[in-house]
């Protein structure tokens, strides 16, 4: 792997100054992305991702695959059999510190979105809390995915033991999930984010929805327990029928790196990346949120940033 991305590094050098003098033997640049089980968010911004890349750098090839979620991804990086992936903010904060796990020496291609924690329901339920929800069945999210250690921390944070005070159920599939709820197999359905796809295909369903999240009291008491997670909300019109902001609390998730991914390959990602930021916007909600200045902002730590990131965030002057 090593040897393959020095040529790789070589390549992307060379591009430019071939291009512009006219070359017209260059090699195409091949970047692994994982993201995770169909139909939920990490696909859907995984794809919107290489499109934009690959469009803006026709040398470049972002190339997603699917996995199991945030859990896979992060040993596939280590072992090197991915060069990027998406990993939601509560694996990622528990493999920088080291809980449950040795500390990991993956680096931070950028922050990709927000992500307030909440649960949506028929808009028909009897459900309008949380504690409405102890003893029911709801749909955590899929198995190696993040979204069920984002509510383990939540509910931690409540008093609340996802396993023992919830009939939990953990899917296969991300998407299957709202067609479970529609049809009563689960009371509720867990998700986060702006634009989710879970949310919206309940919000857009012939029930409709509605969202529970922790209210006031209870995001202060979660952040006393966990201090990590942080104020965020989703704004009105984030799904169908939605006409009010909802309050809640959560983290961003990344896209992190290998940790032997080349200085100068990371720069040039970033550089693409972030010079089409206003293209990737209109490409998805979601990518509104991915900036140079978001990725400074949700780092736990600037250090844990890629080296070449940084380079290019010195360049344009998003950090000294």
């Amino acid at each position: 792997m090593r040897f393959a991305m020095i040529i790789i590094s070589a390549a992307l050098l060379a591009s430019p100054a071939a291009a512009q003098t006219g070359g017209t033997d260059i090699p195409t640049t091949t970047i692994s992305l994982g993201t995770a089980t169909p139909g939920g968010g990490f696909p859907l911004y995984g794809n919107a991702f290489a499109e934009v890349m690959n469009a803006a750098d026709p040398h470049l090839t972002i190339a997603p695959r699917n996995t199991k979620g945030s859990n896979e991804n992060i040993p596939l990086l280590e072992k090197g059999e991915l060069d990027l992936a998406l990993v939601a903010g509560e694996p990622a904060y528990e493999a920088f510190a080291g809980i449950g796990r040795a500390k990991v020496a993956l680096k931070i291609l950028t922050a990709i979105y927000s992500n307030p924690g909440m649960f949506v329901v028929r808009a028909d339920s009897p459900y309008t809390t949380i504690r409405d929800l102890v003893g029911q069945p709801v749909a955590f999210g899929a198995k190696g995915s993040g979204l069920p250690i984002l509510a383990r921390y939540v509910l931690d944070g409540l008093g609340l033991k996802q396993d023992e005070d919830f009939k939990a159920v953990y899917l296969d599939r991300a998407g299957d999930g709202p067609a479970m709820v529609e049809d009563g197999r689960v009371a509720a359905l867990w998700g986060a984010g702006i634009g989710w796809p879970g949310f919206a295909a309940v919000a857009s369903s012939a029930s409709g929805a509605r969202f529970i999240a922790p209210v006031a009291d209870e995001i202060a008491r979660i952040r006393a327990k966990h201090a990590f997670l942080k104020p965020l909300t989703v704004p009105a019109g984030s799904y169908p029928k939605q006409t009010e902001p909802i309050a809640s609390l959560g983290s961003w998730s990344f896209i992190l790196t290998r940790e032997d991914l080349p200085d100068e390959v990371a720069y040039r990602l970033a550089k693409t990346l972030h010079g089409n930021e206003a293209t990737f916007c209109k490409k998805l909600a979601q990518g509104c949120e991915t900036t140079a200045a978001n990725t400074v902002a949700a780092a736990p730590k600037v250090e844990l940033i890629h080296p070449g990131v940084m380079k290019y965030f010195r360049e344009i002057g998003v950090v000294k």
